[in-house]
């Protein structure tokens, strides 16, 4: 943007904050006469990238807008490189040897390389919006964009405007034309998180761009095609909302090429204190605090507890543990009172109706290590079996001490 510091009605600083709240990223260079020289160089500590004094000089015009957009190529890649470091750093996040999590990584692994459409499925806290960046970082897309939208978060008369963006006055307020979710993800990857919540009018129009990957913006005339991969994700179960009528099954189809099922943090007890000593050294180093430990019957109990909001519960338990214990040593009595109740319900299980006895076995004989532990041949006398039996189990299912 190119403006005069003197205008009437909107004064030109005025303008420059304005324009740098709506349009961060935008560069602006102002022009003033000069004697108000040092007006321009308070716009330049206001935002502005430079100034030019009148009446102005035509040689020195160009080049100030050349660096000007030069400038502007240099922090849209720099903002790039940030998002792909972030991406890394999310990927280091990455911790898990369980064999629920295993089967992650190998459809992680499999699915990176081709454009084809994931739905991720999982509690609310799995990690889900972890997984989609490790997908988009690598596949072919890693140097495009990533960007997400909640359509959780959206009413029904934003969604078309957020996702397709609009056109200069399609609507009050709309003073200028902006990009919506699928344009800005061109050459890289759209992340719709909780794409269960949407209404069925806005799955009508998803479901049609989906299909064909064209679209107008909103109040726009011009059919725009993106080249954008698509991501979803959410907690429901949407082959359910499909049956109740909730959810178009057209779109669940289309949505449901390769499903990934992000296991709660109860169903991998083996990966919690892996977990629990990776957000102990990120906390005690974010809060300059001394390094802490689990004690082993705490870390029985971590292990025990539902963890109703996975691991994001976890994570931020750790940052209070790590906050509010003096101890070198997290022992049971600074646990929260309902993780310190799951001792009484350690020998209680909720089987699901359809669970695979091989799933079920697995389970009875890892919740009895866990509750015996270091002592297998009490272990396999609870669970009436040899202790020759209950090795070779645990062999067999890949169950971890």
């Amino acid at each position: 943007v190119i403006t005069d510091l003197r205008m009437p009605g909107l004064g030109g600083m005025e303008f420059l904050r304005r324009l740098k709240d709506r349009w961060p990223d935008t560069e602006v260079v102002v022009m003033t006469a000069y004697g108000s020289i040092d007006t321009a160089v308070e716009a330049m500590r206001c935002g502005a990238y430079d100034y030019l004094t009148k009446p102005i000089d035509r040689e020195r015009f160009p080049i100030v807008v050349a660096k000007a957009l030069e400038r502007h190529a240099l922090s849209t890649e720099n903002k790039q490189l940030r998002d792909r470091l972030e991406t890394r750093t999310c990927l280091d996040h990455m911790v898990g040897e369980s064999e629920p999590m295993q089967r992650v990584y190998n459809l992680v692994e499999m699915v990176a390389d081709s454009d084809v459409t994931v739905l991720l499925t999982g509690e609310s806290g799995t990690g889900k919006e972890l997984i989609a960046r490790a997908i988009h970082h690598k596949s072919p897309r890693a140097d495009g964009p990533f960007i997400t939208m909640n359509c959780g978060a959206l009413p029904d008369n934003l969604f078309e405007s957020e996702l397709f963006g609009y056109e200069k006055g399609a609507f009050t307020g709309a003073v200028a034309t902006k990009m919506g979710r699928f344009e800005l993800a061109d050459g890289g990857t759209l992340l719709l998180d909780e794409v269960g919540e949407l209404s069925l009018k806005s799955q009508v129009d998803f479901l049609r761009v989906l299909e064909t990957k064209e679209f107008r913006r909103l109040g726009g005339t011009k059919l725009l095609n993106v080249d954008t991969r698509i991501i979803a994700a959410t907690n429901r179960n949407l082959e359910e909302a499909v049956k109740q009528g909730d959810f178009r099954e057209d779109l669940y189809y289309r949505l449901n090429v390769v499903p990934i099922r992000l296991p709660p943090l109860r169903d991998r007890a083996d990966d919690i204190p892996l977990l629990v000593d990776r957000f102990l050294t990120e906390c005690t180093t974010q809060h300059h605090r001394e390094p802490k430990d689990v004690s082993q019957e705490a870390m029985r109990l971590l292990r025990l507890y539902g963890w109703p909001g996975n691991i994001r519960q976890l994570r931020n338990l750790m940052e209070r543990l790590v906050v509010t214990v003096k101890d070198p040593m997290i022992q049971p009595e600074h646990l929260p009172e309902e993780i310190q109740a799951s001792k009484e319900d350690a020998r209680t299980m909720v089987v699901t109706l359809g669970t695979s006895l091989d799933q079920l076995e697995r389970e009875v004989i890892q919740r009895t290590l866990t509750e015996i532990t270091d002592h297998r041949e009490k272990a396999a006398k609870l669970l009436g079996i040899s202790l020759r039996a209950l090795q070779y189990k645990i062999k067999e299912y890949g169950i971890r001490d």
